[in-house]
Order: C-alpha cells, then structure tokens, then sequence
C-alpha cells in the first residue's frame, strides 16, 4: 500500500497507519489536542489519501449522467455532487464526489476505491466518446482544513477565500501556484494543489494557526459529524436510503444505472433500517456487533470511537420498528442511546 505524498514530509509523533487506502500520520501532538482544534478551533490534515478520476469526452455528461444517482446533466461548471454508484439491483457499489471542471468531470474518491471503480466505470464506456483516466498522486493531492475558524486561518496564511457554496470550487493562485479551494459540507474547505507545493501549504496553514492532525483524531470527527466511510459504514449489500445520505440522490434526473430500484423505494415511502448514531454507557462495542431485540436481529454496529471526554459513540443501522433517536437499547450487552446524526457532543 502507498503512502501519500506529504506522509514522509510530516513530523507526525506516531506511526503511519492506513486510511483511505493509503498511508498517513496517525497523529501529530494527541488526539486530544488535535480533536479540540477540529471542534472549537482549526485542524489541518493530509487528504492524499484521495483519488482523482477524469472524465473527458463529448459525450461525457450524458454517460456518466447515466451512471450515478445524482444529477450530473444540470450541474453547473465549478460545483460538485456527492453520488453512489449502483449496481441493477440498487446495491451501492461505491462513493464519490462529482465536480464539473468546465472540459471534464473530476471524480473524487478514496484510493480504496479508485481502482474498482475505474474498472466498473470503464465496462459502460462502449460506443461513448469518453476517456476516464486517474490522476497520477505525482500530479495532485490535497489537504483538509476543518474547524469554525477555517476561514480565519486560511485568511492569515493569505488566502482571501469567497463565499463559497458546500461543493463549490474556486480557482486561484496562491504564491504563483495554481490551486482549487473547494467548501466542505461541514463548513471546511479542501485544497487540491500539486505535490511539491503541498510542504509549503502545509507550513504556512500552521504558521497561520491550524494544529496538525492525524487519521485517528480525523476518525473520532468523522464518527461525530456522522459521515459514513464506504466499505465500513456503507456496503455493496447497503441500498442507498438505507445509508440516510439523500444528498446522493435525484429523483427527477431520469434512468440511470440502478435507477428503479431507488424509485421503488422512494414510491413505497421507507425502508425497514436506517443509519444513525448511538452513544454507549461505558465502553463501545466492537465494530460488526449486531443488535439484537424480542430474539431477532434488528440492526448492527458499523464504526465506534472513544472520544477524548470519555464518551464512546458509533454508528450503525438500525429497523425502525426497533425505536428512534432517544431510545435505549442493548448492543452486545451494553447499554445505548440511539442518536441524531451529527452528534451533539
């Protein structure tokens, strides 16, 4: 497994470990530390760990319109998507953010995922004027800026960032280097710019304020504000309204790849599980524990992590008839409260 390009720059006090599909700094300082900077201040951290695929062609937008379960036909030049890719009988076969750069289309993935979901794409291109091809890591990577004050921080290392719309990307220079701000749904931003700048970008963000931080304090957030990991908390056997991420979804686009089975959910109104949280008295279950309740299996523990104050939190799937956020439940015999997504912590 390859490490990301900043992973041998980096200071990191512990060990590389794996996320994402690629190698990176564990931790920095603490956990603790670097979860306080994500919640009430500012965290920087290594995104290289992302995959960029492109899409070039004149028939570009009608066949990959025809492929994900978002709109791609009416999404305007310098924004983004987040979709699922699905196979005919709606399972999810992978994630990915959609951005529309003008020419082309960038995909967004995690390395993870980037090789199965060339190969799947590319069974599809057939008489289609489309090329899709992988960004080499030697090309771009990208950083993650997260925190109330982002903003703040990327002002003082001398960005003057726009008000930008969750998904939305800007263009810019940045010390005679050409890079793209694009806004998070949490309200951070992400930085796509070329490897050998990013040391550079990395100095000046924490010069500018923001704390280093590494995958196990950027999991412990990632739990909390609820985003679920593909191939942890979201499976080929999951169907999309089954994971809560509506955002994924368009249901006026027309046919796509997996389309009927999502309508045919969306006609008969529900589905029987859902994700959502849970807080656990004491410790936190191991991940793969299923919720038992009357002698039958009505849900499972998909990702668990313990926070800094104590409190153990996970997510998972839930049947609904098993009860809503403020319910308490046994999971592998531990006490726990179902929960909204995003935590309230």
């Amino acid at each position: 497994m390859s490490a990301t390009s900043l992973s041998d720059k980096l200071p990191a006090a512990g060990p590389l470990v794996e996320y994402g599909g690629a190698q990176t700094p564990a931790v920095f300082s603490s956990p603790r530390e670097e979860w306080a900077a994500l919640r009430s201040g500012c965290g920087v951290f290594d995104l290289g760990w992302r995959a960029k695929l492109v899409v070039t062609g004149r028939d570009r937008i009608r066949w990959l319109n025809g492929m994900v379960s978002n709109n791609i036909r009416e999404l305007a030049p310098g924004h983004g998507v987040y979709s699922f890719l699905l196979n005919a009988q709606g399972h999810i076969l992978g994630d990915m953010y959609v951005f529309n750069r003008g020419e082309s289309f960038l995909i967004d993935t995690d390395r993870a995922q980037a090789e199965k979901l060339t190969q799947l794409l590319k069974k599809y291109i057939i008489m289609d004027q489309v090329v899709l091809s992988e960004a080499a890591p030697s090309q771009v990577t990208a950083l993650g800026v997260e925190g109330p004050q982002s903003k703040e921080v990327l002002q003082q290392a001398g960005f003057e960032p726009s008000e930008l719309q969750p998904w939305e990307i800007e263009d810019r220079m940045w010390n005679d280097v050409a890079i793209s701000l694009v806004r998070t749904l949490q309200g951070g931003f992400m930085i796509w710019m070329p490897p050998e700048h990013a040391s550079a970008m990395w100095e000046a963000l924490t010069g500018a304020g923001a704390r280093p931080v590494g995958a196990e304090a950027l999991e412990m957030w990632r739990i909390a504000a609820g985003i679920p990991r593909y191939g942890v908390d979201i499976r080929e056997r999951d169907l999309p309204q089954e994971t809560a991420q509506e955002q994924a979804l368009n249901f006026s686009k027309g046919c796509y790849i997996g389309q009927e089975i999502v309508e045919r959910i969306r006609s008969r109104g529900a589905v029987h599980r859902r994700f959502t949280g849970f807080s656990f008295a004491g410790q936190a279950p191991v991940p793969g524990t299923k919720i038992e309740h009357g002698g039958r299996e009505v849900g499972e523990i998909t990702s668990v992590t313990m926070l800094p104050s104590g409190k153990a939190i996970g997510l998972g799937y839930l049947r609904r008839e098993a009860g809503g956020p403020g319910t308490t439940i046994e999971v592998g015999g531990l006490r726990a409260t179902v929960s909204e997504l995003p935590f309230s912590i």
